[in-house]
């Protein structure tokens, strides 16, 4: 099994599963084109892509979108984030997938509203991506301007490829956890997730 494999054999073995969906690499070469900071596409269409290819699905079968994380603190007006937003859809137009840009420098401003939970300012798109509601949410991938993929996997690889769902109860409230695995259960059932702890930490946010 890809899990048990070394963590090299395990990176090589997900730049050539994502790289079975032909979206996706549209997606991260249209996104290193925008030259936002700290850019990375993360969680579903990663993740999804390898649990589709290790279930023998369509490689883009079930993703409903594609995000695109950055992190620009110079300017945390709605207006700036928004500018970025529509000129990605320029950038993203035609693609047979809806493309979500977020500004991740500002997700404290909304995010309590929205998930009943205060969230402390995050210092980086990373420190976002720590605070996935599942662990094996927390990935993020982009190419770099000589072509190389950098890889963001603060929880490893293992649980993607061996289709476990793990909680990471930093601070997305448990309802939220248990929404998502369920819809994600209901589109690929051999999924296997995991419990939500009894008495979770809530110590920052997340997003996606």
């Amino acid at each position: 099994m890809i899990g048990r494999l070394s963590l090299d054999e395990q990176l090589a073995a997900l730049k050539s599963v994502l790289s079975r969906n032909e979206v996706l690499l549209e997606v991260l070469s249209r996104t290193a084109k925008l030259e936002l900071p700290g850019c990375y596409v993360t969680a579903g269409c990663l993740y999804q892509t390898v649990w589709n290819v290790v279930t023998d699905r369509p490689p883009a079968n079930g993703i409903k979108d594609y995000d695109v994380c950055y992190f620009d603190d110079s300017d945390l007006s709605w207006e700036a984030e928004d500018a970025v937003i529509r000129k990605g859809k320029e950038v993203f137009g035609g693609l047979p997938a809806e493309v979500e840009m977020r500004n991740e420098a500002r997700v404290h401003l909304w995010y309590e509203q929205k998930f009943g939970v205060p969230c402390a300012p995050h210092e980086s798109t990373e420190s976002a991506i720590d605070c996935f509601p599942a662990t094996t949410c927390c990935l993020g991938v982009r190419v770099e301007p000589d072509g190389r993929w950098r890889v963001y996997a603060p929880h490893g690889l293992s649980d993607v490829f061996n289709l476990v769902v793990r909680p990471n109860p930093v601070l997305a409230p448990r309802e939220v956890y248990e929404v998502k695995s369920a819809r994600w259960q209901g589109q690929w059932p051999e999924l296997i997730v995991l419990d939500w702890p009894p008495e979770p930490g809530r110590v920052r946010g997340f997003s996606s």
